[in-house]
């Protein structure tokens, strides 16, 4: 499938809305499509998990055609970060997130990013996930693993800036989520 631009929304119905995109000042760099600085990325139910397509330009690179590293980490934590809200429901916040590189990312080139939530640690604390990217081909071209912890709103609120109204309809858009309907062990 050809990845869409950069700044256009995929056809309705294929891509699932993160709670926070109905916020009225969401800037989100890695998934708002208000941002225009930002990534803009749009995430589709893909095996249990969540798949996005991305093409990175010269905006974004490090050295001259290949992508900043910090960036393709940025797409790693956005991709599972929105999948352990979708999964759990509530705020969920970074605790730790590796990245590994096994060839760089050329700009202008089309990549895919899945993320799945990892069920196999044990740890009723924290919730895990892995990310891979994938270049044309199919070519595992970065990998990622994180940790977050999941935040009921009542404690983020501390941590986001949200009125009492739009925290009670993000806590409500919470609770209805859209997700991914299948969890895959990794």
């Amino acid at each position: 499938m050809t990845p869409p631009e950069q700044g256009t929304a995929p056809a309705p119905g294929t891509w699932l809305e993160v709670p926070w995109s109905q916020q009225p000042d969401y800037r989100c760099f890695g998934c708002s499509p208000h941002n225009q600085q930002g990534l803009r990325l749009q995430f589709e139910e893909y095996d249990g998990g969540l798949l996005t397509r991305l093409v990175l330009d010269r905006n974004h690179e490090s050295y001259p055609g290949v992508v900043h590293g910090g960036l393709v980490s940025t797409v790693c934590d956005e991709i599972m970060g929105n999948l352990v809200v979708l999964k759990h429901g509530t705020p969920a916040f970074t605790v730790g997130l590796r990245t590994r590189f096994f060839t760089p990312l050329a700009v202008d080139r089309a990549y895919e990013a899945v993320a799945k939530l990892r069920t196999d640690t044990g740890d009723a604390h924290l919730a895990h996930a892995t990310a891979e990217v994938t270049g044309p081909g199919g070519d595992l071209v970065a990998s990622a693993s994180a940790s977050y912890r999941c935040v009921p709103m009542d404690q983020a609120r501390q941590y986001l800036l949200l009125g009492e109204e739009e925290a009670a309809a993000l806590t409500a858009r919470l609770a209805h989520r859209q997700t991914p309907t299948e969890t895959t062990e990794r």
